[in-house]
């Protein structure tokens, strides 16, 4: 947020600001009356509707400092709204402060409860702001505000008393180990129109302190004095220190130049140099801490307005994705034309070089198409055409577990569909016209695996490696072999000849006993494999 409003209310006036790219300017000051607030409203309604920060320095601001359960969640919450209202029933503008807790006992919180108790010192500006739909960003209170300065200021005394010359008067407020604890608003002339003397008020404030228990007898009150340099001669006369009193100034104009704080115009500068309110609202403006003080209803527009720069923010982010998205769409549009132009440069120089070569080839046979198919058909030759190497390996695998089966003769043949012309003599004749008539016989598209492998069949002739006579073992050892060729799936075993034929239709013959050549029993084996 550049550019803000920022205004100063005390007791008898209202001093209206403008916070603009981080200076301050402006300095309209309007009476706390009436006429006051309508020439306000004429002035604030004729400029930009940016957001209002309200920092109030009022005598009527009361603080309390409380014990209460230490509750948590929202169960604590309600119990915190119970107790400040409670506490400040008159007013809507209530602040708390969890400020540690008890050592002992039940362990209780420290709050520190403030509040402004006179609401109408604040509500006919905030009402004619919402009349006027401009957003409030929140009320804060000089004294709330100065805890957070004297952090920035790196005040780490544990008894400190924070003296400010402000438009409605000296601001005293102390600080016990950086906590703000209590605060009073002393006018700068008393009623005989003589200036105040801060030596004497520092001393009824410490009596104050001292008499509440906030500080005991012994402990020294560091009274820092922030003042123009050149009122800084006329104040030490006046601050006598003590054995419990010390005293120090510290010059405005080296708290401003710490702070970065800049003004915009003549008037702010020479404001600045005299008061402490410049400071305070540059240092408001620059922070931008929570609204102090609880504003319920009269900070609707300001939530308005934060959710409309939210929606713009986020459409601008939204905007600038799709800008950064349609750029890098386009430089990959633009990378790729260029790799398009690329490759086509490249097919157009390998066309070339085909040419060429092509060019100093003799003349071909036949078209490119034709040597493609016969290639592709060849392939498929290869890969689909029916061979023996699958099927002696799975024999192969059978054979190393029968180790006394020695092997014969092996008979491989491809089984084709029948012809499709009915009988054997039907065949035998296309077969003799074809041949007088001095063409061959066309191959079954089977034999090259179109449309798929062919069923393959193969006649397998052994004989077993056993004593003679020993026809059982023999049966025994060919039974096995041909369950181990049956355990292969899509292949079928049937036995032709067993080493010992009891067929009945088959002459049984032989002599048991007699010593004769040396014969080993054989055997056959019909298998058909379908791949």
């Amino acid at each position: 947020m550049t550019s803000k409003h920022l205004l100063y209310l005390s007791s008898e006036q209202l001093h209206a600001y403008q916070w603009r790219n981080g200076r301050l300017t402006g300095g309209a000051r309007f009476n706390n009356d009436r006429a006051g607030v309508d020439d306000f409203m004429d002035y604030i309604d004729h400029g930009n509707h940016a957001p209002v920060y309200l920092l109030a320095d009022l005598i009527e601001e009361d603080f309390q400092r409380v014990h209460v359960p230490h509750v948590g969640g929202r169960a604590g919450a309600k119990l915190m709204r119970r107790r400040l209202l409670q506490q400040y029933r008159e007013t809507p503008f209530r602040h708390h402060e969890v400020q540690g807790r008890e050592a002992l006992g039940r362990r209780d919180d420290i709050v520190l409860l403030s509040a402004l108790t006179n609401p109408s010192s604040v509500q006919p500006w905030a009402e004619a702001l919402e009349q006027l739909k401009i957003p409030l960003a929140g009320l804060y209170s000089t004294t709330l505000l100065s805890e957070a300065l004297v952090r920035k200021l790196a005040m780490r005394d544990q008894h400190l008393l924070l003296v400010t010359q402000q438009s409605a008067g000296w601001r005293q407020s102390y600080f016990q180990n950086g906590q703000l604890k209590f605060s009073r608003l002393t006018p700068a002339i008393d009623r005989d129109g003589d200036a105040v003397n801060i030596g004497t008020e520092t001393g009824k404030t410490q009596q104050f302190l001292t008499s509440v228990r906030l500080m005991a007898r012994g402990n020294v009150l560091e009274t820092a004095v922030i003042a123009p340099a050149a009122a800084i001669p006329a104040l030490e006369a006046q601050c006598e220190e003590g054995a419990e009193t010390a005293f120090r100034f510290i010059p405005l104009e080296g708290v401003t130049d710490r702070l970065g704080i800049r003004t915009g115009d003549a008037d702010v500068a020479d404001l600045a140099g005299r008061l402490t309110d410049p400071l305070m609202l540059a240092f408001l403006a620059r922070t931008h801490p929570p609204s102090h003080y609880t504003l319920g209803p009269l900070q609707r527009y300001f939530r308005l307005w934060r959710a409309r720069v939210n929606l713009y923010l986020f459409s601008g982010m939204l905007a600038a994705g799709c800008a950064v998205l349609a750029g890098i769409n386009l430089w990959q549009l633009d990378e790729a034309r260029t790799d398009a132009a690329r490759l086509a440069a490249e097919a157009s120089l390998y066309d070339q070089r085909y040419g060429a070569v092509m060019a100093a080839m003799p003349p071909r046979v036949t078209t490119t198409a034709n040597m493609r198919a016969a290639v592709n058909v060849e392939r498929m030759l290869v890969t689909q055409g029916p061979g023996p190497q699958q099927l002696m390996g799975i024999v192969s695998a059978a054979l190393e577990q029968s180790p006394q089966i020695r092997l014969l003769q092996l008979d491989w043949k491809v089984n084709l569909p029948a012809a499709p012309v009915s009988g054997q003599a039907g065949v035998q004749a296309g077969a003799a016209d074809m041949a007088g008539a001095g063409q061959v016989a066309p191959m079954s598209s089977l034999l090259a695996g179109i449309p798929g492998r062919p069923p393959q069949a193969l006649l397998l002739e052994a004989e077993i490696m056993t004593e003679q006579d020993d026809y059982r073992n023999a049966v025994n050892t060919m039974n096995l072999f041909a369950q181990q060729l049956a355990s292969h799936p899509r292949l079928v075993v049937e036995v032709d000849k067993p080493p010992l034929d009891t067929r009945s239709s088959v002459k049984l013959n032989g002599k048991a006993g007699v010593q004769a050549a040396e014969t080993r029993a054989k055997f056959s084996l019909n298998l058909v494999w379908q791949p």
